[in-house]
């Protein structure tokens, strides 16, 4: 079989086409374990309980405000395999970091962190990288939005059960693979 560059398909844009990320407002982002791989804690009773893996991706996230001027959580939930967080840029006088530039930081410093406490603190092992290569955003628009989508954030755990990012809703119960690619669209709307 040849090899015909003209067959492979090119990778979708999941950023909003001409906007700029530098801009003050806020943003949703949702950041998934590669593989579904579910290393941060379990969900018991309808409640996320943290281990140690998923204490270190709470916490950095919780001093973006620390190291990022103009960064700053606003609502955050850790899940077994995955993040969502609603971030803010306020309007500061200097510029910083766009979303995407923020994202690549925390990826970067987030998998440093964990490599370490796999080889130190026998912290779950992970294939290739911590994270999928992508991740989701949306830009927040208006309250209403916002409320819902903290509301969404705050209850994600009690809908663990249904999550489509729930390994056991595939059958592959302690395997933290997917059988196929996420039906959810990772596009703005």
């Amino acid at each position: 079989m040849n090899f015909n560059p003209i067959e492979i398909q090119p990778r979708k844009q999941l950023r909003m086409s001409g906007y700029d990320y530098r801009m003050p407002g806020y943003y949703f982002v949702t950041l998934c374990v590669n593989n579904r791989a579910c290393l941060f804690g379990e969900i018991l009773n309808g409640e996320m309980h943290l281990n140690a893996a998923g204490q270190m991706i709470q916490g950095v996230w919780h001093r973006i405000s620390e190291q990022y001027r103009g960064w700053r959580v606003d609502t955050l939930i850790v899940m077994p395999n995955h993040v969502h967080v609603i971030v803010v840029l306020d309007d500061v006088p200097t510029p910083t970091l766009s979303l995407p530039e923020l994202m690549r930081n925390i990826i970067s410093y987030t998998m440093t962190c964990y490599r370490h406490g796999v080889y130190n603190h026998h912290w779950l092992g992970f294939y290739k990288h911590l994270w999928q290569r992508s991740y989701y955003e949306h830009v927040i628009c208006n309250e209403s939005s916002l409320e819902n989508i903290r509301h969404y954030i705050v209850n994600n755990p009690t809908q663990w059960e249904m999550d489509e990012e729930n390994p056991e809703n595939f059958g592959l119960v302690g395997a933290g693979l997917r059988a196929g690619p996420s039906k959810k669209e990772c596009r703005p709307k």
